[in-house]
């Protein structure tokens, strides 16, 4: 006789919140287990949900069921004869029914063994579960009870749908980030559960428990494998993913995945679904997908800066969930807008925004890959994938050539890379095959896109330290009270006069590195006039020009003076208020 409370699958126990009543569990009842059931077929099947129980002598029983009914008989029309058995069996399965269970005893109340026996061939080799009771039963107490559970089973899902509508239209009327609403779907269901878009980026996802890169791994190739489905359920069987679409109507930006085994699909279509509709309402509500995966990148991004906050494995892992391609190596960058006069911040953000969309549909264009952040007001950060170190700079000519090309002259959003019509600055820091040293690389990035931002002519497409040198040293040491006094020292005479003129013929002179035919002719000046023009500043600045250290001493101070004036919110040590060309 087989022990049906040996098994854990198909039992009363509640799952989420609901009862599963199935063959098995009805089998272990009380009232069941005293007629000694001996299962002849189908016990792979025993776990199949029970929908009703019907009580049936006729052999010509299809015509009463609907399918997912157990089947009490007394097997009195068919008991006798192996083809009427047959027959009843066939109208059994025909007619989609869980199973049957038929009570074969004699008149005397003992065991009906001929008639066990025509049973037992006629259920041999079927898969419908077939069970023999050898003991009179009560038909009546065990419909009781059985009905007792399904109506228990229909009210535990009615309550449990209705607790699942309240959560979510909560989390909506919170106006729940996706995030929340993923981790609230998963808790529910116990189960991993991802969001992606239509080009399988993973914008949101909680692992349940599982590990975090095994459930990640190979994402969009593994999703790729799992078609779309128009309604909320698995495309082919349960070795599927159980998905619901995410979005309007013919307007579907993504869907939310179960990439798992489940124990109650049905339980857990409802979840899902009123998942998807809560995501939804969240966009309407004023995200959009790009919004969507702008902000799961720089969350990305946030704990790749972090000091150990990532392993190398699962930093990789996630990025590539987020559309970053494997790569040898990993390139970072920052675009620095300048603000142009009278812009304010809103104009500055929505500039920042056109341009990194461009940047996207751009690095798309090259058929490569990137993660993109906003850094502050006016800039973004971004690490781009790249092939081989040494096709980085032909790479990075190509985008932002293109882009700068691309943007209409005298728009809003202004063309870059043209002689000093450049509104944005490129900085690029220093490739690496780790992706987390590559994001470490970002904050070198953002100070040679500032420095660079400082340049009177921007004659590159983008810029590292070594375009930048001494100019990006001072940049750096610029709030340096040190270098101040430096640099006020060797110019004081100068500075304290605000002596403009002063100050932009020595520029001259130390641009043409002292060579006076040179600074003659370039300044449109007599030789008798540039050696007393030299003369005087030599006195003034107590130094030869001659000294090539000391040439060099002005240039550093000078250029800083400069520079001051530059940097957003610096002025110079001492501006001058005209300029004499004399």
């Amino acid at each position: 006789m087989l022990d049906f409370r040996d098994s854990n699958a198909g039992h009363q126990a509640e799952e989420h919140g609901t009862r599963t009543v199935t063959v098995r569990a009805l089998l272990d009842l009380d009232e069941v287990r005293s007629g000694q059931p001996e299962v002849l077929s189908g016990e792979d099947a025993l776990d199949a949900p029970v929908r009703w129980v019907h009580i049936a002598d006729s052999e010509r029983v299809r015509p009463l069921l609907e399918g997912g009914e157990l089947v009490l008989s007394t097997g009195m029309s068919f008991r006798a004869s192996p083809g009427a058995a047959g027959r009843f069996l066939d109208d059994l399965e025909k007619a989609g029914a869980a199973g049957a269970v038929i009570e074969l005893v004699d008149a005397q109340g003992r065991p009906d063994t001929d008639a066990v026996a025509v049973l037992r061939g006629a259920a041999a080799g079927r898969g419908l579960p077939v069970v023999v009771l050898t003991r009179t039963i009560k038909f009546v107490r065990v419909t009781q009870v059985a009905h007792r559970l399904l109506v228990g089973e229909q009210l535990a899902r009615l309550e449990r749908g209705r607790r699942v509508h309240e959560v979510f239209t909560q989390l909506s009327l919170e106006g729940a980030s996706e995030q929340r609403i993923v981790d609230r779907t998963a808790e529910l269901l116990a189960a991993a559960v991802v969001l992606e878009d239509v080009a399988h980026r993973v914008l949101a996802f909680n692992p349940a428990g599982m590990d975090a890169g095994e459930l990640l791994r190979d994402w969009a190739g593994r999703s790729r494998h799992v078609g779309y489905q128009k309604e909320t359920g698995r495309r082919a069987g349960t070795g599927d993913w159980l998905q619901t679409p995410v979005g309007v109507r013919d307007r579907r930006w993504g869907r939310l995945v179960v990439p798992g085994e489940l124990p109650d699909d049905a339980d857990a279509a409802q979840v899902l679904e009123r998942a998807g509709q809560a995501l939804t309402l969240a966009r309407m509500a004023g995200r959009d997908e790009q919004d969507l995966l702008q902000q799961a990148q720089a969350g990305l991004m946030h704990d790749l800066r972090q000091p150990h906050a990532l392993d190398e494995r699962e930093a990789v892992t996630r990025a590539q969930a987020l559309g970053l391609e494997p790569s040898a190596f990993y390139v970072p960058i920052v675009v620095r807008l300048d603000r142009l006069p009278g812009e304010d911040p809103t104009g500055l953000q929505l500039r920042e925004r056109a341009l990194l969309e461009e940047l996207v549909a751009t690095v798309r264009q090259a058929r490569r890959s990137m993660l993109a952040v906003g850094l502050h007001s006016g800039s973004f950060g971004a690490l781009l994938g790249v092939p081989a170190r040494q096709l980085e700079d032909g790479l990075l000519e190509r985008i932002f050539g293109q882009l700068a090309e691309g943007r209409e002259a005298g728009d809003a959003g202004a063309r870059g890379g043209g002689e000093g019509a450049a509104t944005w600055t490129v900085g690029v820091g220093r490739s690496s095959s780790s992706l987390l040293e590559a994001a470490a690389g970002l904050d070198a990035a953002t100070q040679v896109a500032d420095i660079a931002a400082t340049l009177e002519i921007r004659r590159r497409r983008y810029y590292r330290f070594a375009d930048v040198r001494l100019r990006g040293l001072l940049a750096a040491l610029r709030t340096d009270a040190r270098v101040r006094a430096f640099a006020e020292a060797e110019l004081g005479p100068l500075l304290e006069e605000q002596d403009a003129g002063a100050l932009d013929f020595l520029e001259l002179y130390l641009r043409h590195g002292g060579n006076k035919s040179s600074v003659a002719r370039t300044g449109y000046l007599s030789r008798p006039a540039l050696y007393a023009r030299v003369a005087r500043l030599q006195e003034r600045l107590g130094v030869s020009l001659d000294d090539a250290e000391s040439r060099a001493a002005l240039h550093v101070a000078l250029l800083w003076h400069r520079m001051r004036g530059q940097v957003p919110g610096e002025e110079p040590a001492h501006a001058p208020e005209s300029v004499d060309q004399g």
